[in-house]
């Protein structure tokens, strides 16, 4: 089917759709296109109906109109992919287990607070796979002495994750039964995240676009499957603010189909784990001399 068909029968392709998209992208870093304009029927459906409206077509008119924030923020949350699983593509969690935490506590010492940063943590799948993971690996003092924050732009999805309540799928995705019965417990038809795991992990609004002013330096970042979404400027930006978000020593992960090729010369990939990124040698020694 033509993609500018298909909303109620109206012709979607024209202004009310490319001033809709230019907001899209600069709240959230999402690029729509003709070829995704299939996505606001399924996803924007039930804002249609709240609002009152005939079809699709009709809510972008209003926004065009009349852009309220609250109404464009439910838009682009709605059109928001929030996927998300427990240790998913497990690799940088056994890496992060087995190598990086001990060698970043033992470089750092007791007292001085460790700092792991989950962009776009979601609905708390990974930050809480990283509490999960770091329990595993440390005593209670090094548990003490780790902090996690973990940040998104959605605030209904944030208020899931703060809850830290999960359907019965959503925990047999990536956790082994082990580490249910271990870390979680059965509340009717949902399972309830420990209190061990939620305390070590602050959540907070943050929109990635938005720079890094006031979040602090981090040992470890994790910003996996959001650079995807992005054109390549937003990339560039995203990636130079994260750069200067990480310690000289720290790491970041992307996500295994992002890469910061001919995007920054401010980070560099680290030889034999896909995926892992430190700054850049050169920036380095700039900074030092």
């Amino acid at each position: 089917m033509d993609a500018s068909h298909g909303l109620g029968g109206h012709r979607m392709i024209g202004p009310d759709f490319d001033h809709f998209c230019r907001l899209v992208a600069e709240r959230s870093g999402l690029v729509l296109g003709p070829e995704k304009a299939y996505l606001l029927k399924g996803r924007l459906e039930s804002i249609v109906r709240a609002e009152g409206l005939a079809d699709v077509a009709q809510l972008l008119a209003r926004i065009k109109a009349a852009p309220a924030p609250a109404l464009v923020d439910k838009c682009v949350d709605a059109l928001a992919t929030h996927e998300s699983s427990f240790f998913r593509d497990g690799a940088p969690f056994e890496l992060i287990k087995a190598d990086l935490l001990p060698a970043l506590l033992a470089r750092r010492g007791p007292g001085r607070r460790l700092r792991i940063w989950c962009a776009a943590c979601s609905s708390g799948q990974e930050p809480l796979s990283l509490a999960m993971a770091i329990h595993e690996l440390a005593g209670p003092q090094a548990v003490r002495d780790i902090e996690i924050l973990a940040t998104d732009f959605s605030e209904p999805i944030l208020a899931k994750a703060r809850a830290g309540l999960y359907s019965d799928f959503e925990v047999r995705r990536g956790l082994s039964p082990e580490r249910l019965q271990r870390w979680f417990r059965k509340e009717g038809d949902a399972w309830r995240a420990d209190d061990r795991l939620s305390r070590m992990i602050t959540y907070r609004g943050h929109n990635l676009l938005k720079g890094v002013a006031g979040l602090g330096t981090f040992d470890i970042i994790l910003c996996r499957n959001v650079l995807i979404y992005f054109d390549a400027a937003r990339k560039r930006l995203v990636l130079d603010d994260l750069a200067k978000a990480l310690a000289d020593d720290g790491a970041l992960f992307l996500g295994s189909a992002e890469t910061i090729m001919g995007l920054t010369s401010l980070l560099e990939s680290a030889p034999g784990a896909r995926g892992l990124y430190r700054k850049a040698t050169q920036q380095l020694r700039s900074a030092a001399g």
